[in-house]
């Protein structure tokens, strides 16, 4: 699950990413009522079994399963919101990528890793999106583990990513601020 945003009195707008089937907008509804079995299960970051009916552009959503549990703390949160908005901005609706769709469960699973740091999973993410929608490179992929080449790397993606998306992402100005402390 992407995003969520309230819709109606009881319901949610549940933004999704599938491998199969790519970004997904549900309906889900009422998932806001206090004892929906929805409530818990729509979680950002976690891997989640969706099953949905409709031909409409908004479908609704009728089960949802969770998968597993992935733990993230503070930093790679926010890196895991910033590679959302990329996706939601970067990918047509209902448009399947298997191959980011992977690259950012792998991401995902580097990020939930303590021991390994987040601006390697984010660029490696940033980089397979880039290069499955398109707008790669030809050059080899860079090692991301090295912290001496990662500033260069996060520039070097950043002006990529700018110039698909014409105006800056709301989290990157946040995950700046951060990268301070």
């Amino acid at each position: 699950m992407l995003h969520t945003a309230a819709w109606r009195e009881t319901s949610l707008i549940v933004q999704g990413f599938t491998r199969d089937h790519g970004c997904v907008a549900l309906a889900a509804k009422g998932a806001k009522r206090p004892y929906s079995v929805l409530r818990p299960i729509l979680v950002a970051f976690q891997p989640l079994w969706l099953s949905w009916s409709g031909s409409a552009e908004v479908k609704t959503l009728t089960r949802a399963e969770i998968e597993g549990v992935r733990l993230l703390d503070g930093r790679a949160m926010m890196s895991a919101w910033y590679m959302n908005e990329l996706v939601l901005r970067l990918l047509a609706r209902e448009d399947p990528h298997p191959g980011v769709f992977d690259a950012y469960e792998a991401a995902l699973g580097r990020l939930a890793d303590l021991r390994l740091s987040p601006a390697g999973a984010l660029r490696r993410f940033e980089w397979m999106l880039l290069d499955e929608t398109g707008y790669g490179s030809s050059d080899p992929m860079p090692d991301f583990d090295d912290p001496e080449a990662e500033p260069t790397l996060r520039l070097a993606l950043r002006d990529r990513l700018d110039a698909l998306l014409d105006a800056p992402l709301r989290t990157r100005t946040v995950l700046m601020d951060l990268q301070r402390y």
